[in-house]
């Protein structure tokens, strides 16, 4: 089977050949994996004969300059189109240092909505023109990203804890900055879409949870970043195309408003937080495909690892409804050998 026609079963929750596998190890990790055995040019996708998913996205940032303030032997730091200031370190993985935002206030986020307006160049036309027939050819599982959310604000844009406190004292901003990107992001999609360009899945990224639960409450999600949720799925499915939602944390209060509105796949699924993925599965694996949940703190351990694959895929795998994937990025700790015998598992147990 191709990948599309493994993805479209498990989406329809019907059995395909096999789990369809894919995965997102940190930068230092495939690092660390070349360093091991992992052949140098050569990507953890290849290697492991991963699932074909391909994507493309495009810009829908007020396009601030973009420039290199600092660097060293161990860190380099920048700013972003959004107006951040990062400190990205040369010598592991993880979630960049911001040393300073741009957005703060309605004011200076009047500076850069003003900026955020659609246009022909804030998609690279030359890459589709290139990529999408070959993709439609092979048979790809081709995903649109979307950028848009509480998440893509808090941790990026304007800052977690102001982006808290505005969420209770200024929820009308909080409400127009997610849906600005989002207008952004549907009038760029809808120009891919006319000209042509199909997608099966549009992914956004919008995490909502930490280890104990919800950033804010379930009236807050509904008040100010459901309807945006609601307006990106009505588009996609008003063509056919299926929704797909990344949120770390525990989110398990916030399931059945997802489900409500017809979202159709969810991961990571984090265990560290308590993403119970049986519970998940039996209530909702019928709606929901989920993808993850295997975690990674059990890939360093040999006889943890083969049980925390074998019991899972015994469950998730059933009437389809599911894909691998961590339970978050692969860790550096985690060696090219233990993530052999990940892939050799997942290959074993993956089997319909």
């Amino acid at each position: 089977m191709t990948t599309r026609e493994r993805m479209l079963r498990v989406t329809r929750h019907e059995e395909p050949d096999r789990v369809p596998v894919h995965d997102g190890p940190w930068g230092s990790t495939v690092a660390r994996w070349h360093r091991e055995g992992l052949p140098e040019g050569v990507s953890p996708a290849r290697f492991f004969g991963w699932d074909h998913f391909v994507s493309f996205g495009h810009d829908n940032s007020p396009r601030f300059p973009v420039q290199k303030v600092e660097e060293t032997e161990q860190w380099v730091i920048t700013t972003t189109a959004w107006g951040a200031t990062l400190k990205n370190w040369k010598d592991h993985g993880g979630v960049p240092e911001f040393l300073d935002l741009r957005i703060k206030d309605r004011d200076s986020w009047a500076e850069a909505k003003a900026r955020m307006q659609p246009g022909e160049d804030r998609m690279d036309w030359r890459f589709l023109e290139e990529n999408h027939p070959r993709w439609e050819a092979e048979g790809a599982w081709i995903i649109a990203h979307a950028w848009f959310g509480y998440d893509v604000f808090a941790s990026w844009h304007v800052g977690t804890e102001r982006m808290l406190m505005a969420l209770l004292d200024d929820p009308d901003w909080c409400r127009d900055m997610i849906d600005t990107a989002l207008d952004v992001n549907l009038a760029m999609l809808s120009m891919a879409w006319d000209r042509g360009y199909r997608f099966q899945e549009v992914r956004w990224p919008d995490d909502m949870g930490y280890r104990n639960g919800l950033f804010f409450s379930l009236d807050t999600y509904r008040q100010v970043i459901k309807p945006a949720h609601t307006r990106m799925i009505d588009w996609c499915h008003d063509r056919g195309v299926y929704t797909h939602l990344h949120t770390c944390g525990n989110i398990l209060a916030l399931i059945p408003d997802l489900v409500e509105i017809g979202l159709d796949a969810l991961d990571p699924l984090e265990q560290k937080a308590g993403m119970d993925v049986f519970e998940l599965k039996r209530t909702w694996g019928d709606r929901l495909t989920l993808e993850g949940g295997i975690d990674v703190r059990n890939m360093t351990d040999g006889k943890r690892l083969e049980e925390e694959i074998r019991t899972k895929f015994e469950v998730l795998k059933e009437n389809g409804g599911y894909v691998y994937y961590s339970d978050h990025s692969v860790p550096e700790n985690v060696s090219f050998a233990d993530y052999c015998r990940v892939m050799e598992l997942v290959r074993y147990y993956g089997k319909y």
